[in-house]
Parts: structure tokens; sequence; C-alpha cells
């Protein structure tokens, strides 16, 4: 599958932007799709994942509350509504296909099989 995300700009602290992560080829049936972040010299971190089947969702701790993950099956798409950003929210925001992801490896980017080629999100103070 090839993913494409997009949705990245720049946004004021406190507001709010929504990614979307658009697939062709195969689709994401049984799988789930994630987004990861990566700051500027920091390691790519979790940020949420969405269940394709069924819908069930999981977030990071530092986004619960803020960040929604959701999908829409007719478009393919995967979305993550970001409100309330905070400058430290910026960074280049990955979406990630996993066809066999477990619930134990959900948070870490090994268990994903396909990416896409990033968004930069940056929240100015």
């Amino acid at each position: 599958v090839q993913l494409q995300a997009s949705g990245g700009g720049l946004v004021q602290a406190g507001g709010s932007l929504r990614l979307s992560c658009a697939a062709s080829g195969r689709t994401f049936r049984n799988g789930a799709v994630g987004w990861f972040r990566q700051a500027p010299g920091k390691e790519r971190e979790f940020v949420a994942a969405i269940r394709w089947s069924g819908g069930s969702t999981y977030y990071a701790d530092s986004v619960k509350g803020r960040f929604t993950i959701d999908r829409d099956n007719s478009k393919n798409t995967a979305y993550l509504q970001m409100r309330s950003l905070k400058p430290e929210d910026t960074a280049v925001y990955y979406c990630a296909a996993g066809y066999s992801v477990i619930l134990s490896t959900i948070q870490l980017s090994r268990a994903y099989d396909s990416w896409g080629q990033g968004t930069l999100v940056t929240v100015s103070s």
C-alpha cells in the first residue's frame, strides 16, 4: 500500500490542524493505521493508532484529550485531528499501515509495514 500524508502546516499554540493519510493499492481491511512523529534531534514516537476494523483507538499520553484519530472506510483514508496544539507538538508526522498489528506492539514503529512520506507540523508559541 502507498500512503500519502497531508495537512501539516504552521499554526499558533492553541490552534488546530487535521492530518490526512490516504492509502492506495492494498486496503487496510483488518490492519491498523498509526501516526508517529519525529521532532528535530529526537527519536520517532508513537502518537495514535486506529484499528481499521472496529475502530478501536489508542493514544500516547501526551496527546490524549487533544488529538483524535479516525478513518473513512469509503475513502480508505485515516485522519488525525489535532486540537489545543502546543509548541512541543512540532514535528514531522508520519502515518503508517500495519496489516497484522497486535495490541502489544501497536505503539511500536516496527509493527507497521508501510509508511507515508511525512508532513511537517510547526506550532509557534
